[in-house]
């Protein structure tokens, strides 16, 4: 990462939303790369079904207006939205790791399928090898 090329950096489904609400949660280095004009900023099309559900279950009942312009707040951060593969979906189910959230899971396969640094506080992805996780 760095130099002439851009670099690239996944966002875990509360990055995002911290990106988008909370920008002050963020930690210095992710608000750095954020900004910096050179860096692809990513999100998995999971966050979207992660986000969607939670506020369907009311442990997010903040984002609705969120689910209802999802793609306009992505455009906003210049946030590109990776679609979820084959590739994606049988690493995720089959990779050894003892976490079972399936949006975490489709995270770090997405992570390690097209080789993109997460951005994540949570400490159950440095348990995972083959995912580099910045915070």
């Amino acid at each position: 990462m760095g130099g002439v090329t851009p670099r690239r950096l996944m966002l875990d489904t509360h990055v995002l939303l911290w990106a988008l609400t909370e920008p002050a949660r963020l930690s210095g280095q992710i608000r750095d790369l954020a900004a910096d004009r050179r860096t692809e900023l990513f999100v998995s099309a999971a966050s979207a079904w992660e986000i969607a559900t939670k506020q369907r279950l009311g442990k997010l009942p903040q984002a609705e207006v969120l689910v209802r312009a999802y793609p306009q707040h992505l455009a906003r951060l210049e946030v590109e939205s990776v679609p979820v593969t084959d590739e994606h979906s049988l690493l995720a189910g089959s990779m050894e790791w003892d976490h079972r959230d399936p949006f975490d899971r489709m995270i770090a396969a997405q992570c390690m399928a097209e080789s993109l640094p997460l951005a994540s506080a949570d400490e159950a992805f440095q348990t995972l090898t083959g995912v580099q996780v910045l915070w």
